[in-house]
């Protein structure tokens, strides 16, 4: 055995953490789920108290809230005596969770900015090397590469001689701004099953938002729901999002991204669409028409058209379907074909990685 080191059997800690900080991670968890209702978050926090013991006689779930007051992240209801909301601390903290859970723990870059392939007249330095042209700054100069071919094409004399061909400068990278939309499926399907499909797709929302914030603060992100119709929602209203007795208007959805997208006079644009189900539904005057029986091809049509539509506008869509229906996943390929862009069927794993991903590679290109 080495001198200094001293070897024995690795025994875990069977009592789990206890204080502030475990219950709030749980916490954290909890109130997303339950979109933003403190009360059914503390109720539930209390039943897993009871059944793991979280708390001791030192720290129990009062003085928990009571801490969550004071830090500032949950204040009265002025709406509803005795009750709680999250304040805009927790709906921070609940982005940055998720953010951390899906995303990994990012450095936050300086410029917070795309690289693409197009090289030349940039403002970022890459590691690509080349012959000095004329037109050149003499800050592109690398002289260590520089000196090296003088040394070599010359040879090491007395007289050190550096010629126009001995120069090598380091390319620059133009950066890209990038405007995306996001588009989420709150049909009722999100969640029936058993399976909670909205939570995740919620997650993943607020980790793309914290992400482009933290790192890439010049490109433009809009999230839009979509059920029978589609609106706009804002980043802080994220944690509260519910899925709603409705079908799946797929049509309005593209629709709306494709409005935002207009209206950004960025080159890259790009659509991502989180659903689980087929287009069902659509707007006709002030009624809907429905059908969720198969695939109904007057719906189809008019999806696939838009699909084509934005492959016009140069607007690729990518799209996450969480389900495995081989007659769904036909659908998607027709509809992916169209618009020239991608499709993943996943499951719930992994779908922030995915669209993390194609994030960071459709701003590599001018798309």
């Amino acid at each position: 055995m080495a001198a200094g080191f001293r070897f024995r059997d690795f025994v875990p800690d069977e009592s789990p953490e206890k204080g502030f900080d475990s219950l709030f991670k749980l916490f954290m968890q909890l109130v997303t789920i339950t979109s933003g209702d403190v009360a059914e978050a503390l109720s539930w926090l209390s039943q897993l108290d009871k059944q793991y013991g979280l708390t001791d006689g030192e720290y129990g779930i009062g003085n928990f809230i009571d801490d969550l007051k004071t830090k500032g992240y949950i204040d009265e209801n002025e709406q509803e005596r005795g009750a709680f909301k999250i304040t805009p601390k927790t709906e921070q903290g609940i982005r940055k969770s998720a953010l951390e859970e899906i995303f990994g723990k990012l450095k936050k870059s300086n410029t917070g900015n795309h690289r693409t392939p197009h090289t030349g007249q940039g403002d970022e330095q890459s590691t690509d090397m080349r012959e000095f042209r004329f037109g050149d700054s003499l800050d592109q100069i690398s002289m260590t590469e520089s000196i090296r071919n003088a040394q070599l094409n010359h040879g090491l004399t007395d007289e050190f001689m550096l010629a126009e061909g001995d120069l090598e400068v380091r390319e620059n990278e133009h950066k890209s701004q990038t405007s995306t939309v996001l588009m989420i499926d709150i049909s009722h399907s999100m969640i029936l099953y058993g399976e909670d499909r909205i939570t995740p797709a919620k997650k993943v929302a607020m980790a793309l938002a914290e992400l482009v914030k933290q790192k890439y603060p010049k490109d433009f992100l809009d999230v839009i729901v979509f059920g029978n119709d589609a609106w706009e929602i804002k980043v802080k209203d994220l944690p509260y999002l519910e899925v709603g007795p409705y079908h799946t208007n797929t049509v309005a959805g593209l629709e709306l991204a494709m409005d935002l997208l207009r209206k950004r006079k960025t080159a890259n644009k790009q659509i991502f669409m989180i659903t689980d189900g087929k287009p069902t539904c659509l707007k006709e005057g002030n009624g809907y028409y429905k059908n969720s029986f198969g695939l109904d091809r007057k719906v189809v049509n008019k999806t696939l058209n838009l699909a084509a539509a934005a492959r016009r506008l140069k607007i690729p869509i990518t799209t996450f379907m969480i389900a495995s229906d081989p007659y769904l996943q036909q659908f998607v390929n027709e509809f992916t074909e169209v618009n020239q862009g991608k499709a993943y069927f996943s499951g719930l794993k992994g779908l922030g990685h995915l669209i993390f991903e194609d994030y960071k590679k459709n701003r590599r290109k001018s798309l």
